[in-house]
This record gives C-alpha cells, sequence and structure tokens, in this order.
C-alpha cells in the first residue's frame, strides 16, 4: 500500500510541475502578444489565468488516465490494495478536479472576460468616470451570466433516460427530473454547458487550427523574403509615391484649386507615404539587428522544424480519418452519436499512446506535445487570418502590439481550442481515452478432439463487453459523452476539419514567400506603435 501510495503521489507531482511549467509558458506568451504602450495589468492577468485553466484541464487527461490504468495489473486483475473504496476515493478526486476546473472555466468565459473586456471598451469611450464603466460592464455581462444559466437549466433538467410511462402524472415527471439531478450530483449540467462550449472550440479550431497546421510548417519551409531585397522595393516605391505627389500639387501652384478627384488622390497618396516610411523604419531596425542574422543562422533548424510539423499535421490527419472512417462504417448511426463500441480502424496515435501509458509519463510528455501543438497551430492561423466576425476583421493579433480587448479574444479563443483538444484527442485514441492500459480475465475454454478439457483465464483489453466491475472508465469520458447530439456533431466536425486542413495545405503551397515584416505594419497603424516593435529588434 506504500508503494501505491508513493507511485500515486509521483504521478500528482508530476501534475504539479506541469502546472508550474504551464503558468510560466502563459506568462511569457501573453507578455509576448500585448501591447507595450495599452498594456494594462487585469487584462494581463486575465488573459493569463484564461488560458492557464484551460491548459491545467488538458493536463488533468493523462493523470485520469493513469490513476485508472494503474489500479490493475497487466494481467488483468486489480492490485491488492485496489479494493472498492479507494477506487471509488481515486475517482472521486479526479473527478472533483474536474469540477472545480470546468466550473472556474464557465466562471472565465461567462463572467470575468466579458467583464473585464466590456470594461476596456467602456474606458475607451469614457476615460474619466470608472463608477459608471462598471455599471456598464456589469449590464453587458448579465447577458453572458443569463446564457450560462439557461445551459446548466437544459443540462440538469433534460432528462437523458425518460421512462415511457403513460399513466405517470405531471407531478411524477418533475420528481424524475429532480431525483436525475440529484443522483448525477450536478454532472449533467456542468457537462452541458461544457460541451457546449466545447463545440464553439471545435468551430475555432475548424477555423483557425485547420488552416495554422499547413501555414506553419510551410512558412518554416518557405522563409521569408529578404530585409535589404525589401528595404529596396520599398525605397522605389517611395519614390514613385513622392513622384506622384509633385505632380499632382504642382497643378496648384498658380493658385488653382484642386478638383475633387485630385484631392481623394493626394489624401491617398500622403497615407501611403506615411506607411512605407514605417516599412522603412521597420525594415532598416530589422536588417540591422541581431535577431535577423540569428534567424539566417539557424535558417536549416527551421526547414527541419517545418518539415518535421508537417509529418505531425499528416499523422494527425490519416489518423482523425481513419478514426472517423471506423465511426462511418461500424458506429450504430447517427441517433447514438456515431459512437463505436471498439476500434475495427486502428490509427498510429491509437496504437502508440496506449503502449506508452504503460511507461509514465512517456503518455504525459506526448499529450502535452499535442495541446502545444495545436496552441501553436491555432496561433500561426490567428495571426495569420485575424479575429474576425462574419466578414468583419475586429482585431489583429500581432507581436508586442495587441490591444488588451484583442489579447482577452485570443485566450478566449485558445481556451475553447483547448477544451476542444480533449476530444481530439479521443477522437484520435478512444481506447486510451477511455481505459488507459486496463485488462480484464476472460475465460477461454480449451477443447481437445472436440471435447472440453479445461478452463483458463487470459487477459484482454477493455473494450465496451467489459463488465463494469472489470473495467473503470475515465471520469473524462464521462464528461464527453453524457450527451450524443454533442458527439454527432464533433464527427461532423471532424469532416470539416480535415477538408480545411487540406484547402488550407494547398492555399498554403500556392502562396508565396511572406514579408520578413509581414502583418506588422499596416495602413492604420499609428506612428507611436512603431516604438513597441524596438524591443525584439534591437
Amino acid at each position: 500500500m506504500a508503494a501505491a501510495a508513493s507511485d500515486l503521489l509521483t504521478g500528482w507531482c508530476l501534475f504539479g510541475l506541469a502546472l508550474l511549467a504551464i503558468l510560466i509558458f502563459c506568462w511569457v506568451y501573453v507578455r509576448k502578444y500585448q501591447s507595450r504602450r495599452e498594456s494594462e495589468v487585469i487584462s494581463t492577468i486575465t488573459a493569463i489565468f484564461a488560458l492557464a485553466v484551460a491548459l491545467i484541464t488538458s493536463a488533468l487527461l493523462p493523470v485520469d488516465i493513469f490513476l485508472v490504468s494503474y489500479m490493475k495489473n497487466q494481467n488483468g486483475t486489480f492490485k491488492v490494495w485496489a479494493d472498492a473504496n479507494v477506487s471509488r476515493q481515486i475517482e472521486d478526486t479526479v473527478l472533483y478536479g474536474y469540477y472545480t476546473l470546468y466550473s472556474i472555466i464557465l466562471f472565465c468565459v461567462f463572467l470575468w472576460i466579458p467583464f473585464v473586456y466590456f470594461y476596456y471598451e467602456e474606458k475607451e469611450e469614457d476615460d474619466g468616470n470608472t463608477c459608471s464603466q462598471v455599471k456598464t460592464a456589469l449590464k453587458y455581462t448579465l447577458g453572458f451570466i443569463t446564457v450560462c444559466a439557461v445551459l446548466l437549466l437544459i443540462g440538469a433538467f433534460v432528462p437523458l433516460d425518460i421512462p415511457n410511462k403513460k399513466n405517470s402524472t405531471e407531478w411524477e415527471k418533475v420528481k424524475l427530473l429532480f431525483e436525475e439531478f440529484g443522483s448525477s450530483h450536478g454532472l449533467t449540467a456542468l457537462s452541458f454547458s461544457i460541451s457546449s462550449l466545447t463545440v464553439i472550440g471545435m468551430l475555432a479550431a475548424i477555423t483557425y487550427t485547420a488552416y495554422g497546421m499547413s501555414a506553419l510548417p510551410l512558412n518554416l519551409i518557405k522563409g521569408t523574403t529578404s530585409a535589404s531585397y525589401e528595404r529596396l522595393e520599398n525605397t522605389e516605391d517611395i519614390e514613385e509615391v513622392e513622384q506622384h505627389l509633385l505632380r499632382i500639387k504642382s497643378k496648384c501652384r498658380d493658385g488653382r484649386p484642386l478638383s475633387s478627384r485630385d484631392r481623394r488622390t493626394l489624401q491617398h497618396l500622403e497615407e501611403r507615404l506615411r506607411t512605407l516610411r514605417r516599412r522603412e523604419r521597420h525594415l532598416e531596425s530589422i536588417e540591422k539587428s541581431w535577431w535577423t542574422k540569428a534567424c539566417e543562422a539557424i535558417r536549416p533548424l527551421k526547414i527541419v522544424w517545418g518539415v518535421f510539423f508537417i509529418i505531425v499535421a499528416l499523422l494527425f490527419t490519416v489518423s482523425l480519418f481513419l478514426s472517423n472512417l471506423d465511426k462511418a462504417l461500424h458506429s450504430a448511426g447517427f441517433d447514438s452519436g456515431f459512437i463505436i463500441l471498439g476500434t475495427n480502424l486502428t490509427n498510429p496515435l491509437n496504437m502508440l499512446l496506449p503502449v506508452l501509458q504503460r511507461v509514465f509519463p512517456l503518455d504525459y510528455i506526448l499529450i502535452t506535445t499535442i495541446v502545444m501543438y495545436f496552441i501553436f497551430t491555432s496561433m500561426a492561423g490567428i495571426r495569420n487570418m485575424g479575429i474576425w466576425f462574419f466578414w468583419t476583421r475586429l482585431y489583429k493579433i500581432r507581436r508586442g502590439k495587441t490591444r488588451p480587448q484583442a489579447l482577452l479574444f485570443l485566450c478566449m479563443i485558445l481556451l475553447l481550442i483547448v477544451l476542444h483538444t480533449s476530444y481530439m484527442i479521443y477522437s484520435l485514441a478512444p481506447q486510451y481515452v477511455m481505459y488507459g492500459s486496463q485488462k480484464y480475465l476472460v475465460q477461454s475454454n480449451q477443447t481437445i478432439d472436440g471435447q472440453p478439457r479445461n478452463v483458463t483465464l487470459v487477459s484482454k483489453d477493455c473494450d465496451a463487453d467489459a463488465p463494469e466491475d472489470q473495467c473503470i472508465v475515465t471520469r473524462t469520458y464521462l464528461f464527453l459523452h453524457k450527451f450524443w447530439f454533442f458527439s454527432a456533431a464533433y464527427y461532423f466536425g471532424n469532416w470539416a476539419f480535415i477538408a480545411v486542413f487540406l484547402i488550407g495545405l494547398i492555399v498554403s503551397c500556392c502562396k508565396g514567400k511572406k514579408s520578413v515584416i509581414e502583418g506588422e505594419v499596416d495602413d492604420d497603424d499609428s506612428d507611436m506603435s512603431d516604438d513597441e516593435l524596438s524591443v525584439y529588434y534591437h
């Protein structure tokens, strides 16, 4: 028992180290992108905390799988210390961990982040009265709180299994709803709310992550254009614009007013000239910086990383395709959420993760790598596309120049994508997420000359056909598959993810090299914003 407690403590200690690493990563990540000129303490803390909570929730997945797997031996028998009480205690510990983290996520999504966002929106419009800003922010935040309450009520009181009794009264039906809510301890309410957010995260992953999985590696392989070459072209553009300006201004030297068309052209050219001169300053700074010289030195390493990332992207896509194809061919159909009872078409990740899980923390390392890969590819997609609401671009995400409101939007999107990552991992490795490396014993009859001689017990990997008392399902799986219609939405979302990745791959292959200052200088930037990039290039 002491050895078991020691091993379990080791698993939780590794989880604690993961928490520390997550907090450091989130702090560095947010500080890298936030605007130095418009930096706000509250928005920074909110963004770091929200992203950290999402990553901590994903870090709990391999711990959950490790704990249910560690209670059984490789021959399929339970360990001596793993009686019913101990098993229930371990399961409850993980379950309460999910309750806490998911509740914090709901608090961030529906209260904290909206309040901070609307507070800074009002602060830009009314910079004087703080009390008025807080009241207005609370007024808008009430709409999000109402949505959260509605989701919790729907999840709590919509029964998953209604007995078909024609003679039951309305009071008996209402009583059934409350009994079901009490027996689940609020699990269905929280599961419904989190699943709703996960569907939004799925849409964000289809939009940003799928495209980023192709854009990031190909950008690393192609590289950027030369700063000196771009500076030469920019100088020629400046000279051309200045000559055009002189030609227009020469028309009014004798006192004649310019036509409305010439005035519009003059205004456009002056704005264009300001942008080109900002580009000139940026290109000059980049050309002389030590960072540019270091990037040129490690150019071969970037190509290697690009090739590695595109191989990983193709591996994920193939695994996801095989998993979805398995569901299409062998699942019970739409009404069951395309859930399959076992694996008929295996994929590389579904084979690899259960093997690595036997040697903790190898699977932890791989899960962390997958989550971080999704974070970086999502960030690449967001940086390339920006944050849009239908056809209107709301914000641009740029290193050292991201506004507080855009930073909150960014972390909200990443939080939802990380939530969806748990289901993506289940789609890639359902056996691993449900049971880990658990086995159970089944009887095998040996026959000689057609006559049964003896009965032996052989171990078999846990699956849906195993007895409930022989295989323990992870708490993660319980949260993911409470409602069949969410599973059906994830199934179709996976096909959309594959399609967007392939389209993004074709688009990224056809595009040329990116500018060395891609997205750093835009027409709507102020001249003051030039000072923010000097942190990186001097």
